[in-house]
């Protein structure tokens, strides 16, 4: 095969996930997973059963209509006017994705040409990293510091430059838990108008927010002609593996979000589509005890870890803790998450691997707290070895 690379050079050092690895540590020492952010129970029986009656009937089995299910298209239409007063046709300004993860690719594929720049939150979720250079463009980080992870909006305007073109925006924020504030969107909001940029937002933690509120991007004054905005159901229902997700914008956005997609997956989903129609329709109780629910888990966690010597970093939304181990007289994330296994039984994901400003993560550590309180509370009474 001669000299030559065989992943392209977009792609080097992109090799199997950080995910992927603490997942096969916990696995090979048999430690509880607190890294990957996934669920150890099932979603809602009804909304399964959902499911299996679109299968068992024969709806969605094959191919479903490229932009959705027109069931789920109105679902997520409702949604957003239901939590946040925005108006969408379900016709022209909704896609259903495999995921949020292929709603961010197709996003930065179809929007971005190579060369342009996307100034992103840092410490980012891998896949953005990827899809950006996928799509050849570059990313600009806007780091996010502890102890309070908050976007520094001068930093942000210094940052643009006539190559920017786009804005990818996390809020709740993974990992750090961050939820941005009514002033930081506006500052956002401002800058995007000003300069003429596209945003992209991932808001897949948006019911599980414990100080403030979710509030769209788009839903400021000048945005939503400018804004993809991008959820799914794995995380609100506890149906990961479903890998439902959706896109809203306007009908120019969508269109030119729906052209990669088409060519990415195609569609997916289709009876799982049907559940998620359902799932997005349940009362305000389900949501309510959902964040009661995470909420708990999380001071459960939160509590355990700083008893057991870590600077705990609280967060206000998401399914993740991230904290500092220095006060454990280490530096090193990485080297630590790789031997805490056999130190005590427990699998954490090093934060330095969201980051491009490594100095920034590099004794951070993220835990993932959706797990059964039996699970959490057998996490933290090993971490007391520490």
């Amino acid at each position: 095969m001669g000299t030559r690379p065989l992943l392209n050079r977009r792609l080097a050092g992109m090799g199997s996930t950080i995910f992927a690895e603490m997942s096969a540590l916990a696995v090979a020492t048999g430690s509880i997973n607190l890294g990957q952010g996934f669920p150890d129970t099932d979603g809602p029986r009804a909304i399964a059963e959902a499911a299996a009656r679109a299968v068992l009937e024969g709806r969605g089995n094959q191919y479903p209509p490229g932009p959705g299910i027109p069931e789920l298209r109105a679902a997520v239409t409702e949604h957003q006017q239901r939590w946040y007063g925005l108006t969408y046709d379900p016709d022209s300004e909704v896609l259903i994705t495999a995921g949020a993860t292929e709603a961010i690719a197709a996003a930065l594929l179809a929007l971005l040409e190579p060369g342009d720049e996307v100034i992103a939150l840092e410490p980012f979720y891998d896949s953005y990293a990827a899809c950006i250079a996928m799509a050849g463009a570059t990313r600009v980080p806007l780091t996010l510091r502890a102890p309070g992870f908050r976007p520094d909006l001068d930093e942000l305007r210094a940052l643009i430059t006539p190559r920017t073109r786009l804005l990818l925006i996390n809020t709740p924020h993974n990992p750090t838990g961050t939820v941005l504030t009514p002033d930081e969107l506006r500052g956002i909001a401002e800058l995007a108008c000003e300069h003429d940029l596209l945003v992209i937002t991932d808001e897949v933690y948006e019911h599980l927010v414990f100080a403030g509120a979710h509030r769209p991007l788009a839903a400021l004054p000048g945005m939503r002609e400018r804004t993809v905005s991008i959820s799914s159901a794995g995380k609100t229902f506890s149906f990961t593996g479903w890998k439902v997700g959706w896109v809203t914008g306007t009908p120019e956005l969508v269109a030119a979000v729906r052209t990669a997609k088409q060519y990415l997956t195609f569609v997916s989903a289709g009876p799982f589509q049907y559940a998620v129609a359902d799932a997005l329709r349940l009362p305000d109780s389900y949501f309510d005890t959902l964040r009661a629910d995470h909420l708990r888990k999380r001071d459960l966690l939160a509590d355990g870890l700083a008893a057991a010597g870590f600077e705990v970093f609280r967060p206000e939304g998401t399914y993740f803790i991230t904290t500092d181990i220095t006060p454990l007289g280490e530096t090193d994330g990485l080297e630590f998450c790789r031997k805490l296994p056999e130190r005590c039984g427990v699998v954490a994901i090093p934060n330095v691997v969201f980051y491009d400003n490594t100095e920034a993560g590099r004794s951070h550590v993220r835990w993932a707290f959706c797990k059964r309180d039996d699970v959490l509370q057998e996490a933290v009474t090993r971490l007391q070895q520490l």
